[in-house]
């Protein structure tokens, strides 16, 4: 029984990997003429175009999702959208589905790859890593982010969590942006997605229906710093993350 579900995990992996690949390139076209556009207009096209995209992608890989809280998100107001990270899967998941224009924080690996990168590069604020001024760099352009009244949303684990834990410990990146900006944070919690594409395997995939649940925003207290928001914030993702997840 083992041995057909390493099998067919490899088969849905071929078939995910075929559809994300035909539909990049059916999109591609319009994807050209939105990379013309200035900003902060051609990033509320991308995502929308990118919803479609992902939408398709998702259910035709049997990954229907459900997104609630959609509420939290006010009208005329723009957050720091912060997400748990269990897998790659994440990623159709998260910015897609966000109400509103956004970018996300991303490396700058994947921006090389060949078409993908277009797209990749579209939606996110690109940082090397490796290099200690791109990283100072990223967090002046997330603040032009917010300044544009788009949302910036972030993985404040910064790499996927491969733990038993509901969550890694947080950076602090996310809520020095908060603090600075004055902007509220709203956390997100992504289910489901370690059981459909998992960390510790490789090319597997299992279809599974996924879970995007936004909460209510969380606006910085007077005085409060950057470390207190973030333990502020991390106990109620955890919280809300053990009670919820199936």
């Amino acid at each position: 029984m083992k041995i057909i579900k390493e099998i067919a995990g490899r088969i849905f992996a071929l078939w995910a990997l075929l559809v994300f690949v035909l539909t990049m390139l059916i999109f591609l076209i319009p994807g050209l003429i939105i990379s013309g556009s200035p900003d902060p207009g051609r990033t509320y096209k991308f995502i929308a175009f990118a919803r479609i995209w992902m939408r398709i992608f998702l259910t035709a890989t049997g990954c229907p999702l459900r997104v609630k809280g959609k509420e939290h998100f006010k009208p005329g107001r723009n957050y720091i959208v912060l997400f748990n990270h269990n897998s790659f899967m994440d990623v159709p998941v998260s910015s897609p589905f966000t109400p509103g224009g956004n970018k996300t924080i991303a490396k700058i690996e994947l921006s090389r790859l060949p078409v993908f990168g277009m797209f990749y590069k579209m939606g996110s604020v690109m940082v090397d890593r490796k290099s200690e001024a791109s990283r100072r760099e990223s967090f002046t352009k997330m603040r032009a982010v917010l300044e544009m009244g788009l949302h910036i949303c972030i993985y404040p684990e910064g790499t996927r969590n491969k733990s038993e834990e509901p969550l890694k410990a947080f950076k602090n990146g996310a809520f020095r942006l908060a603090i600075d900006s004055g902007k509220p944070v709203i956390p997100a919690l992504i289910f489901n997605t370690r059981a459909t594409l998992p960390a510790d395997k490789f090319f597997y995939m299992m279809p599974h229906r996924l879970k995007l649940h936004f909460l209510e925003a969380v606006t910085a207290r007077e005085g409060e710093s950057a470390d207190a928001l973030r333990e502020r914030v991390f106990g109620l993702m955890k919280d809300y993350y053990v009670r919820c997840e199936v």
